[in-house]
């Protein structure tokens, strides 16, 4: 005779749900000798975030030269997309800096970008 199993019974292989009023406890162990070595960072420099050499301050150099530069000047001296030029002279330039941004093109050469005073604007 075969086994039967009692009606509406039935089996589970999953685990209980658990408790929503109980917390999650995570412990954080370390073993002894298996923390890494982290090397120090080295200090910001003292002058202020306007003396690091970061690709903002690149741009603003090349656009505070009294010839201004090109969107190719812009993009060799950080490696930036073209749409990423034009982002950073639209949004970080004239929005958030607040300066004054002139673009020029003479008959047959390429467009040139200026950072000038706010009084000093040529037309």
């Amino acid at each position: 005779m075969a086994k039967s199993r009692p009606p509406n019974v039935a089996q589970s292989n999953t685990k209980p749900s658990p408790d929503p009023t109980k917390k999650r406890v995570t412990r954080n162990v370390r073993r002894p000798g298996s923390a890494r070595a982290v090397a120090p960072t080295p200090p910001v420099p003292s002058n202020g975030p306007s003396q690091r050499a970061t690709k903002q301050n690149a741009c603003l150099r090349l656009l505070a030269r009294s010839d201004g530069a090109t969107i190719e000047d812009l993009k060799s001296a950080t490696g930036w997309q073209t749409h990423s030029i034009r982002g950073f002279l639209a949004g970080t330039v004239k929005k958030k800096l607040g300066l004054t941004l002139v673009s020029s093109k003479a008959d047959g050469d390429l467009r040139r970008y200026r950072v000038v005073e706010a009084g000093a604007r040529r037309r």
